[in-house]
């Protein structure tokens, strides 16, 4: 194999950025992140106080361009981007235009008194949240990563990575090595990056449909950061360290075993355009596996037709998670969170885990049960429930801890997968979330008790 300076610096300088910006945790303000976090936070203190009538305004396109879609309007069907984003089925267009009407709903509040069941949608903790605190976070991290994420994905970071990483990735997880650049990207920033990066590459046709669910539904790890403020909630920030490495083994643990049973075993390897895969045997020429990355990474940064085609491509992705994703993360997750906080729902639900909770001689089982299954509206309510009903600081763990290696939450990364073109369903998504939490349980009780003795 033979490698002239330039080739090479066209793969090495733009994934070395992408690297830095998504991956190297920095400390900013006394506070550990990432560098996109840093833009994001900087935009959103800059244009704070526009962002929610932003978020109205995409959602509120959204609505309008899915309705004149779905009556074939002409020049929405001759633009094949807007054709991708608005042509949606009726079950998406439905929750479009739920999506909408919530969303008019918070910023009317004020000035309407439709009654009780209004007032509980609306309510600060549960749409006004979605709108004001959870989709102004969203809009501006979707545009910047959406911006930034071409410099991982375009110029042969994810071959090279794939081609190293393949015999550990694949026997044990069931995935493309590539998928490890995944992993690492929520782990260190945000889950939801783990969801467009790999919704990206399902589409690409670089992921099949059972890769895409296995990667999104186990990979799309809780960030560093979020798993310091569910800690926080419970006050017991002084076992960052001990609970953080038990989050990485559970999630280790779960992503062996759960794409091995039903719902993601049963999945096919089709893909959605015609594959991409990589060829994960290293071909006779080659001395390495580093040697065969490094020349697939090369001959993918060689196929970039510059800075027009990055910028098409940010566009795009950036445009796709706006208008796509933001009106159902907006009704998905204000519908979790009303019946989290208004109805017995997720009571009644985490009733079943009390035999295994009292087996595991969890202390105060009852009241633990009732966070087993709301994590499945948001990752945050089980350790403010916890914090507010429970007292033992074992159980207080063992919730915070099961909160993050549950993983899929619909507020956020459940509601992107559901929104993206990865195929997986609610009925799937609620199975292997029951599936985690049962694995999680039966890891992290019994460290528990001896962390607690």
């Amino acid at each position: 194999m033979k490698t002239n300076k330039k080739s090479l610096m066209n793969f090495l300088i733009p994934s070395i950025i992408g690297i830095i910006i998504f991956m190297i945790p920095v400390k900013f303000d006394g506070e550990w992140t990432i560098i996109v976090k840093i833009f994001a936070d900087f935009i959103a203190k800059t244009i704070g106080d526009y962002l929610p009538a932003l978020c109205t305004i995409i959602i509120t396109i959204s609505f309008v361009m899915s309705v004149l879609a779905s009556f074939n309007v002409k020049f929405i069907k001759e633009n094949k981007l807007l054709d991708q984003t608005f042509s949606v089925t009726p079950v998406w267009l439905v929750l479009r235009i739920l999506g909408f009407i919530v969303v008019w709903m918070v910023v009317l509040k004020d000035k309407l008194n439709l009654g009780p069941f209004f007032d509980m949608i609306v309510a600060d903790e549960s749409a006004t949240f979605i709108l004001n605190d959870l989709l102004t976070s969203l809009v501006i991290i979707f545009v910047i990563a959406s911006m930034l994420l071409p410099l991982l994905l375009d110029f042969g970071l994810l071959e090279f990575i794939g081609a190293i990483f393949t015999k550990i990735m694949r026997p044990v997880f069931l995935i493309p090595g590539r998928a490890a650049v995944d992993c690492i990207t929520s782990w260190i920033g945000d889950g939801t990056l783990g969801v467009m990066l790999t919704s990206n590459q399902y589409e690409s046709g670089y992921y099949s449909a059972k890769e895409a669910a296995i990667i999104s539904t186990n990979f799309s790890a809780v960030s560093i950061t979020f798993s310091l403020i569910v800690l926080s909630q419970v006050d017991m920030v002084d076992y960052f360290g001990v609970y953080y490495l038990l989050v990485c083994l559970v999630g280790i643990v779960c992503a062996i075993i759960v794409p091995r049973i039903p719902p993601l075993s049963l999945k096919k390897d089709d893909y959605v355009v015609k594959s991409n895969h990589d060829n994960e045997d290293i071909a006779e020429n080659y001395s390495s596996s580093v040697q065969y990355g490094l020349d697939l990474a090369i001959k993918r940064a060689e196929s970039h037709k510059g800075i027009g085609e990055f910028l098409k491509n940010g566009i795009e992705n950036a445009f796709g998670m706006w208008f796509s994703v933001m009106p159902i993360v907006m009704i998905i997750g204000t519908a979790s969170l009303v019946l989290a906080n208004n109805t017995q729902v997720f009571e009644i639900l985490g009733k079943p885990f009390l035999p295994l909770l009292n087996f595991l001689k969890v202390p105060e089982s009852l009241e633990a049960s009732k966070t087993m299954i709301v994590g499945f509206s948001d990752m945050f309510t089980p350790s403010i429930i916890a914090a507010s009903t429970i007292q033992s600081q074992m159980t207080k763990f063992i919730v915070a801890t099961i909160s993050v290696t549950q993983l899929i939450y619909l507020s956020e990364v459940g509601g992107l997968i559901l929104a993206s073109s990865i195929p997986v369903n609610l009925f799937e998504l609620f199975v292997i979330f029951i599936e985690r939490t049962i694995i999680s349980l039966l890891i992290v009780a019994p460290i528990a008790h001896l962390l607690f003795m």
